[in-house]
């Protein structure tokens, strides 16, 4: 398969509408959904209008965090020589990492808001965020970026952006799986009881650093990057590892401090 999509999935009135920006906008209204679904079934004690805040607050720091990470972490070199390229946000070029310290933010405004507890927010909203990370890495997959290793397995593709015609691991759909979809339904199916406060947070972070972490052993890192240690380790890795961290950390305080179903 030769992943070569027109990263415009349509027009209104001339203006391009492309895949990448609608992916996040199905992500967000996929996670918006489900987070209704459970306040209707009262598995959680929330009001739809404070679902809806949540998904301002939350999305507003993802996309904001997501484009300052990226720039920062990946790609500080092209914000000095073009500050306006912060904005060209449908080229791609979005850090997950960046955009989880930009939810964090987001969530710590709404909290002053609605006063429903930090971490009780937290343990809330993960659920739903592997929704968007399936949709987005798709978008990924769609531009035909974050492509992987050159491999022979059997369902290896070509990525001409790579500027080679080698099949290569297809690792924004490795991301989409072990990131998304299998995330999701751990958490899903974890949250669907009550659990102590954070222990949510902590599983959801355990879970996407650990996939994280391993996917990029066969991920290309950004060329003007390359590895920064050991000819293996990525600045993927780097960013992932606290993230491992504070998921073991989250989890130790639920079980220990917290183990009251919350």
């Amino acid at each position: 398969m030769i992943v070569d999509f027109d990263p415009v999935a349509f027009r209104v009135f001339g203006w391009p509408i492309h895949w990448y920006g609608l992916m996040y906008l199905i992500g967000f209204s996929t996670s918006l959904a489900l987070a209704r679904y459970r306040i209707y079934k009262k598995i959680i004690d929330w009001k739809n209008i404070e679902a809806d805040d949540l998904l301002f607050y939350s999305g507003l720091g993802a996309i904001v965090g997501g484009r300052i990470g990226y720039m920062f972490f990946y790609n500080f070199g092209m914000l000095l020589d073009n500050p306006i390229s912060f904005f060209k946000v449908w080229e791609g070029g979005m850090s997950f990492h960046g955009g989880l310290i930009g939810v964090m933010v987001g969530l710590w405004f709404f909290n002053r808001k609605y006063k429903k507890g930090y971490f009780n927010i937290l343990d809330f909203i993960a659920p739903y965020v592997p929704i968007s990370i399936i949709t987005v890495r798709f978008g990924n997959f769609l531009n035909g970026e974050l492509w992987g290793k050159v491999s022979d397995v059997p369902w290896a593709m070509v990525f001409p952006a790579s500027g080679s015609s080698l099949p290569r691991h297809p690792s924004p759909l490795y991301e989409c799986i072990s990131e998304g979809v299998i995330l999701f339904i751990i958490l899903w199916i974890y949250s669907a009881k009550p659990r102590p406060m954070m222990a949510v947070s902590g599983v959801f972070a355990i879970g996407y650093g650990v996939a994280r972490f391993i996917v990029e052993f066969v991920r290309v890192p950004d060329a003007h990057i390359g590895y920064l240690a050991f000819g293996w380790v990525t600045m993927g890795q780097i960013l992932t590892l606290p993230i491992i961290l504070a998921g073991i950390t989250f989890l130790w305080i639920a079980y220990t401090r917290f183990n009251k179903p919350n």
